[in-house]
């Protein structure tokens, strides 16, 4: 099943209401929200009290994905504060299992994200614990970058071994 997740991290947050409608209205169910801390990756976006705000203003699905170090500090946050997906870098969590154990026992589905230059064997093991992969095609921490073709077979790779697990 594929579904767009539009994400509101072009927004303008003096509207952010009117851009969640907007997106809403557009078809989408699912709302991606970025977080940044300006350590794992160069930017800083939002955090906890704008995804509470988020949670009020619609009661469409949230897919938060933390683009921060040290996520399982802050994945159950999250969650606590309205997010239906939270999504962790493999390479910023170095008790991934542990992490995504807590976010679904918090109540919400629990992603794994892996940038484009990891390997895909560093999925293996955090798979049997990942309700959906967050696969970037471009390097996290800006939008508006141009997408990387090679991703396309490591999508192919991803699938292939996701499909050997069933």
């Amino acid at each position: 099943m594929f579904e767009i997740a539009p994400s509101i991290l072009s927004a303008d947050f003096t509207r952010l209401a009117e851009a969640i409608e907007d997106v809403r209205a557009g078809g989408a169910t699912v709302l991606h929200v970025d977080v940044m801390d300006g350590h794992f990756v160069p930017n800083i976006t939002i955090g906890l009290p704008v995804v509470k705000s988020i949670r009020k203003a619609t009661e469409m699905t949230i897919d938060t994905h933390l683009m921060i170090s040290e996520p399982g500090r802050y994945a159950v946050e999250f969650v606590k504060a309205g997010a239906d997906m939270v999504s962790v870098h493999v390479e910023a969590d170095a008790h991934l299992q542990r992490t995504l154990t807590a976010i679904r026992e918090a109540g919400a589905k629990a992603g794994v994200a892996i940038n484009p230059a990891t390997p895909i064997e560093a999925l293996t093991e955090a798979l049997p614990y990942a309700d959906f992969i967050l696969l970037m095609s471009v390097n996290p921490g800006f939008g508006g970058q141009k997408f990387i073709p090679t991703m396309l077979d490591k999508l192919r790779r991803l699938r292939a071994m996701i499909e050997a697990r069933a």
